[in-house]
């Protein structure tokens, strides 16, 4: 699988997620095993640069290649400029989204509001290539379907958007009318790839290594872009990996393995965010890794109370140690050898 000159170890991806998929969330799923992640989208609005918003979403320190970043916006000029921005900050993939279904977003006529205007979409993708071009940065798209089930054009716009240089597409298989509601839809992923020559990746209720296979086999997709399902589980690439490569299912990981990659987690989300803003936003990847395990929705509850990243950091710890402790009077199993699907 390759983007440009950029050869990717494999076919599973990290969806770019505002909020989520910030530079320790896209490192610790490439750890465990996603071969590209693409970051939180980067405005195009060249007063919000300067911004400590952007400028976290915008920094790639220690990041492993390729770096992706997706930008938004509804002037061609300015995502030109945003382009041009953000390749000199370290991208090596632009992405443009096309994709975004948040009412802020598309009430702007960003995101995937710009599917309702084939004309300024393709004016914006030329825009981004053009400026990409020169630095030899491959430009890639991310849609949905359409904007609502009586206008899916997401074939049309893909057919002229490879015509105009971009290098990958990806679909998500629902319409920005439908949000996130409902159950994603393939078949025009499929007449998406069968339509353009360029790699295609299916996006969309990826949950299991046995809906990644039927998803590919049914799409002939290139990739898979996976999001939500990582939330609190970033270990499903490695998992689906596994059963793409052998049919078989890998092994949940152990209690012990979910603490120590939860801790590593953290200390680096307070390294970005700082004391303040650290110790807030990290409570939402805690609820996630600990919404189906033993006492979960207590422990997260009592988090929302913590402001201190510490405090915060060692009720982690205590909550998986008492866990394994738990765990380890029960007959038959060690604390070490709990797997979180025992517990769940």
């Amino acid at each position: 699988m390759n983007i440009g000159s950029h050869a990717l170890p494999n076919k599973l991806f990290v969806a770019p997620m505002a909020g989520v998929t910030d530079r320790p969330f896209r490192q610790l799923c490439k750890q465990l095993g996603a071969g590209y992640a693409v970051s939180e989208m980067v405005t195009s609005r060249k007063d919000l640069w300067h911004t400590l918003k952007t400028s976290r979403r915008a920094d790639h320190t220690g990041e492993t290649g390729p770096i992706a970043v997706q930008i938004a916006g509804t002037d061609a000029q300015m995502m030109s400029e945003a382009a041009s921005y953000n390749i000199e900050r370290g991208a090596q993939i632009i992405d443009i989204n096309m994709g975004c279904p948040a009412k802020k977003v598309c009430n702007k006529w960003a995101g995937s509001a710009l599917m309702q205007n084939e004309t300024l979409a393709l004016e914006i993708i030329e825009a981004v290539v053009a400026a990409a071009q020169p630095h030899g940065v491959p430009v890639t798209l991310k849609m949905r379907t359409g904007w609502c089930d009586a206008h899916k054009n997401a074939t049309v716009l893909a057919r002229a958007a490879q015509s105009a240089g971009v290098q990958m597409i990806t679909v998500h298989g629902r319409t920005r009318e439908q949000g996130y509601k409902g159950e994603a839809e393939y078949d025009t992923i499929a007449a998406v790839k069968a339509a353009v020559r360029v790699p295609v990746v299916a996006n969309g209720d990826i949950d299991s290594p046995e809906k990644a296979r039927e998803v590919l086999a049914y799409t002939g997709a290139d990739a898979l872009m996976i999001g939500r399902a990582a939330q609190g589980r970033p270990w499903i690439f490695r998992e689906i990996a596994h059963y793409l490569n052998t049919g078989e299912h890998l092994a949940p990981p152990l209690v012990a393995e979910v603490r120590r990659l939860l801790l590593d987690h953290l200390l680096e989300h307070y390294a970005l965010y700082g004391e303040f803003t650290g110790v807030r936003t990290a409570r939402k990847h805690i609820a996630w890794y600990v919404r189906e395990l033993p006492g979960g929705l207590a422990f997260r509850d009592r988090m929302n109370t913590l402001d201190d990243c510490t405090a915060q950091h060692a009720a982690v710890g205590q909550f998986f140690d008492e866990l394994a402790q738990q765990m380890d009077r029960l007959p038959l199993y060690r604390a070490t050898d709990v797997s979180m699907e025992l517990l769940a």
